[in-house]
């Protein structure tokens, strides 16, 4: 199946119109649209057969039309899928669909898509006017399903598969963000406590007269350190934060070499490279299951991946296959894909069932994702603890000390 062509991106209409008119029946009918001018919305009710007897603007939709999510994405693919199935035009599909979204955004990209379908554009052309929402998964099996009459089970099986990856996604979202959100909190109470607390004993502790513990005049001496650096050390972190973001965007060396390190951090490291076998495997499966050639199916895959490593080595396995060689053979020379996945792809191609079993491949490993993220959080929860009771109980043991000393000398 040939790669459908890619359009250029069209920004979303900006303007919300309320129309009032009569359908085919006569009867009265009144609804919004989202659109670019007051031509689109007469072009696009003319479309639906409906007359119009009144048009009225009521405001720009700029910034609160919200963020567009995979979610929301999934949901338009089941709901399509549902109207289709029920034998549903699907240009009324989309009215019907348009009508359900409750996000503004959402809403103007469904009547973007019903304004190319009804001036003539298939779904999958229509789509692929939208890159940013819709992937080159989607519009493959869209395409795929306008061809072989199988949209609405094509559609069923992008949900799902969006499903099933955004559940992925997730877990390892929790992998990581809540060792990070503890250990900012934990570094949080400590700057407050150098900052603002330690100063006040500072004050108190200038009339002792009295050489203090070492413990006390450390503590002290962050303590200063913190107040004077303190905004630095924040500028700092920021500046991290950005120069990384912005290293992963432009620089594809810095991102490849920055994956390959968190491919090697302990726990965490396990927990991202079972995700990318399994996403590899699960997009695979998708794809090649719906009638896309192997070839451009990798293709797909590499990119699902989220991990540079991956990606290169899904490459390779791309270019080895290209030349004859099987994809589990093909795998293999990486080194890089676990010898359970390409025993089961291997054992996949020669039953001809490839795509079932890359199915259970990525079944298998996201089972192991959701194993290793309830194993790393039983971890670091005592650890956790441990940690914020050594910085914080140290702090405040440090600063009693003198006071226990001042009393045992009395």
């Amino acid at each position: 199946m040939a790669v459908p062509k890619r359009y250029p991106a069209r920004p979303v209409t900006q303007s919300r119109w309320g129309w009032v008119g009569k359908n085919t029946q006569g009867q009265r009918v009144r609804g919004n649209l989202v659109a670019g001018s007051r031509q689109e919305v007469e072009t696009l009710l003319r479309n639906q057969r409906i007359t119009v007897s009144s048009i009225r603007r009521r405001g720009r939709v700029g910034g609160g039309m919200g963020r567009i999510t995979p979610r929301d994405i999934m949901l338009f693919a089941r709901q399509m899928a549902t109207m289709i199935r029920a034998g549903v035009p699907i240009l009324q599909a989309f009215q019907v669909v348009a009508e359900s979204m409750k996000k503004p955004a959402m809403n103007a990209l469904v009547q973007e898509l019903i304004s190319d379908v009804g001036a003539g554009a298939s779904f999958s052309e229509a789509m692929q006017r939208h890159p940013r929402h819709f992937d080159g998964l989607f519009c493959n099996l869209v395409a795929a399903g306008e061809q072989s009459g199988s949209l609405d089970q094509m559609l069923d099986r992008v949900a799902t598969y969006k499903e099933k990856v955004e559940s992925l996604k997730a877990r390892v979202k929790k992998a990581l963000w809540y060792p990070t959100a503890v250990v900012v909190v934990g570094l949080g109470v400590t700057a407050l406590l150098l900052i603002k607390v330690v100063p006040q004993f500072e004050s108190l502790f200038h009339g002792f007269g009295a050489e203090l513990p070492a413990m006390t005049r450390m503590t002290l001496t962050l303590s200063a350190f913190a107040q004077q650096y303190w905004w630095w050390g924040l500028l700092g972190m920021v500046v991290l934060g950005l120069c990384i973001r912005q290293g992963l965007k432009g620089s594809g060396r810095f991102a490849y070499r920055l994956h390959a390190v968190s491919l090697r951090l302990p726990v965490i490291g396990q927990i991202l490279d079972k995700a990318a076998v399994a996403r590899y495997s699960r997009t695979l499966a998708t794809t090649f299951a719906a009638g896309v050639p192997l070839i451009e199916a990798l293709d797909t895959a590499a990119g699902a991946t989220g991990n540079r490593v991956y990606e290169r080595a899904v490459g390779e396995v791309r270019e080895n296959v290209a030349t004859g060689q099987q994809l589990h053979f093909a795998m293999r020379m990486t080194e890089r894909f676990p010898p359970l996945a390409v025993q089961m792809v291997g054992i996949g191609e020669e039953a001809g069932s490839l795509d079932a079993m890359l199915n259970r491949v990525a079944d298998y490993y996201e089972e192991e994702v959701d194993n290793r993220v309830d194993t790393l959080t039983s971890l670091l929860e005592p650890f956790i603890m441990v940690v914020l009771g050594v910085l914080v109980g140290g702090l405040v043991i440090s600063m009693y000390l003198p006071i226990f000393e001042l009393g045992s000398v009395l």
